[in-house]
């Protein structure tokens, strides 16, 4: 109640102190997350669903955020990912009155977007109640999709209507009912585990290298380099920027085509193993 009295370096600590239990909450939630990426392996898995990321408010934008990423850092295609927002992309910027209590807009959103059995759905909301939220996650499951609910409150709506749910125990606010702290770091840090150990599984890195990073500008080149040079060592720099050149950019596939592979081959021998490097290295003896 004295917030505004303390001195600047003591609401620091305070405010310090509950992003740390933010990070905890998240901690504490790890089998639950663990649970979650398994199921949206195996589903995404097979090559046709989408990863799609609802939300309103905070939460909302947390998941847009998290979600913009995909293609940059891991070229997950563009068709294969839903960014959903209550009040649409004008919410981003901006708060609507409203539209987070709009149940009916959810619903009719899942359907426009023809969720189905091989989707992945992943809804937040830090109070587990808030109605667009939790029509949208509910009318999804309804569909088929894989459901999975954050919320930073227990035995929510949200947590009961979701496959896998994960409760992200942060605590109360520091600024009463200001969910983007706390609640919002919480939430940021699971969505970070969760799509990076997602990715990771669905054979989008190779060890800790970003090895399927979308080719989306020039500057990125010396970049790639580096990156296949990571995969194998003894490739000097004139032979990987070659190799990059004929893979247009695909680090991935630039490792093939340096082992030997014509960038046609080494498509489809990633296409025999799933995406994995690993693996089709392996079949070509390394």
């Amino acid at each position: 109640r004295d917030l505004d009295l303390k001195a600047n370096s003591e609401i620091l600590d305070v405010l310090l102190e509950s992003q740390m239990r933010a990070v905890e909450a998240v901690r504490q939630a790890r089998d639950s997350l663990d649970r979650a990426v398994a199921a949206a392996a195996q589903r995404l898995g097979k090559g046709e669903g989408r990863l799609i990321l609802a939300g309103a408010g905070a939460s909302g934008r947390l998941a847009v955020q998290d979600g913009a990423e995909m293609w940059p850092t891991y070229g997950w295609p563009h068709e294969r990912l839903l960014l959903c927002m209550a009040g649409g992309s004008e919410a981003l910027l901006s708060s609507i009155e409203g539209v987070e209590d709009d149940a009916d807009a959810a619903r009719c959103d899942v359907d426009d977007a023809a969720v189905n059995a091989d989707d992945v759905v992943i809804a937040l909301a830090a109070s587990g109640q808030s109605p667009w939220t939790c029509a949208w996650l509910e009318n999804a499951r309804k569909r088929g999709a894989l459901t999975i609910g954050l919320s930073n409150n227990p035995d929510t709506r949200l947590l009961r209507a979701a496959e896998c749910p994960i409760w992200l125990d942060s605590g109360a606010e520091v600024l009463a009912g200001s969910t983007r702290m706390a609640a919002g770091t919480a939430q940021k840090v699971a969505l970070n585990l969760f799509s990076t150990t997602l990715m990771i599984r669905l054979n989008r890195t190779h060890g800790n290298l970003m090895v399927d990073m979308a080719a989306v500008n020039r500057k990125l080149d010396q970049r790639r380099i580096r990156l296949l040079q990571g995969v194998l060592p003894e490739v000097d720099d004139e032979s990987a920027a070659a190799a990059i050149a004929a893979a247009d950019g695909w680090v991935k596939l630039a490792a093939l085509i340096a082992l030997g592979d014509s960038a046609a081959q080494g498509r489809q021998r990633l296409e025999r193993h799933a995406g994995s490097l690993r693996a089709a290295m392996k079949e070509l003896g390394r």
